[in-house]
């Protein structure tokens, strides 16, 4: 468990590590380029870098909370990982599972294994369990598609770095979306139509909107600010649907 900067989240729990670039905004990868510095500083857990690895012996921690958190699983990977054996994603489930007093985000690019695990009835999903995928752009819509067909109580969409045009989305079934801006020494400019066009389309939806962040080389020069405002809208209890 560590607390997290992440505005949306409030801690990250990492019971595995380790990734491998499938798409666009996999790029400039905040995950690798943090891996590489625990590594230089000889953290245990990433003594292999950026090479997936599961970590059994954090699994527990999520029992040893005592007051409700919002927790971002797995900030250094993806869960659904092709590499990731499914008994040990059911593990991490169980563990989501055995703690409705903590809300688990899990994100991932990988909508399609999310899929595949959903319909043969491999994940017990609770209200408490917020499913995401990432959109960086248009290209990559179909994640939306296979999000909204599983039985996820929560989904949200992570359109971050936001690199292009999503154009019009089926935002149906989706209770929440994230935008932000790419950040790092080399970050590809985010366009204001596109947020403004994602923004509308959430209006139009009744979709909570929250605008991470402009990014660049310099996020606190940037800031938050969209259209002099800050939105920071996320689901809430009211709307977590268990039947769809």
């Amino acid at each position: 468990m560590a607390q997290s900067k992440i505005e949306w989240t409030e801690l990250t729990w990492n019971p595995i590590t380790g990734c491998s670039k499938i798409s666009a905004g996999c790029k400039f990868c905040y995950a690798e380029i943090m891996s590489r510095r625990l590594k230089a500083m000889h953290v245990e857990k990433y003594k292999n870098g950026f090479k997936l690895a599961l970590h059994p012996s954090v699994l527990n921690e999520p029992y040893t909370w005592k007051n409700p958190k919002i927790v971002f699983v797995n900030s250094m990977s993806d869960l659904f990982h092709k590499d990731v054996p499914i008994k040990f994603i059911q593990k991490v489930f169980a563990v989501m599972n055995d703690n409705p007093n903590h809300v688990f985000q899990v994100l991932t690019k990988r909508a399609d294994i999310l899929l595949e695990y959903d319909r043969a009835k491999l994940l017990k999903w609770t209200h408490n369990i917020w499913m995401g995928v990432s959109v960086e752009d248009a290209r990559f819509k179909n994640r939306i598609q296979l999000l909204s067909k599983t039985k996820a109580k929560v989904k949200f969409l992570s359109c971050e770095p936001l690199i292009g045009s999503i154009g019009k989305m089926n935002l149906k079934k989706i209770d929440w979306v994230i935008v932000g801006g790419e950040s790092g020494r080399k970050p590809r400019p985010m366009n204001v139509d596109w947020v403004l066009e994602i923004k509308e389309q959430c209006d139009i939806s009744d979709v909570a909107f929250f605008f991470k962040q402009w990014g660049g080389t310099s996020k606190k020069k940037t800031g938050r600010l969209l259209e002099g405002r800050t939105y920071d809208e996320m689901p809430s209890t009211e709307r977590m649907r268990v039947e769809r």
